[in-house]
């Protein structure tokens, strides 16, 4: 998450923004994000009633970036490295209280949540 942060800021390719220590599972989500930001972009606009992608701050995108992509890819992360969706949440929001503003967490968790009952509902 802090490469796609990193990247998006500084407008640099994902790779020169990892630090050289790491982990091999880091480097892979990070570019699952990237293979499916398209797809995961849409989808955070569609929930992010009345804010545009470009107006949410460029870390509460990694964190929703991410997030998204451990709900809905869960299958091409590496290994059996899949969470239950509930720890990818909870994980994204826990990041956006640490790190973020008052109202990140809450507007995290509810793009997340709306895109796991979309995910949900597909399925059933």
């Amino acid at each position: 998450m802090w490469a796609l942060y990193q990247s998006d800021l500084l407008e640099r390719p994902l790779e020169d923004t990892f630090p050289r220590d790491a982990q091999a599972f880091t480097r892979e989500l990070a570019g699952l994000v990237r293979e499916h930001q398209p797809e995961i972009d849409e989808l955070i606009s569609r929930y992010a009633h009345g804010w545009s992608l470009e107006r949410i701050a460029p870390l509460e995108r990694s964190i929703l970036r991410t997030g998204l992509a451990e709900l809905l890819y869960p299958r091409e992360l590496p290994g059996d490295r899949a969470i239950p969706p509930e720890g990818a949440i909870n994980e994204a929001v826990e990041i956006a209280k640490r790190f973020c503003g008052a109202e990140a967490p809450a507007f995290v968790n509810g793009i997340l949540a709306a895109a796991l009952r979309e995910r949900d509902a597909e399925f059933h």
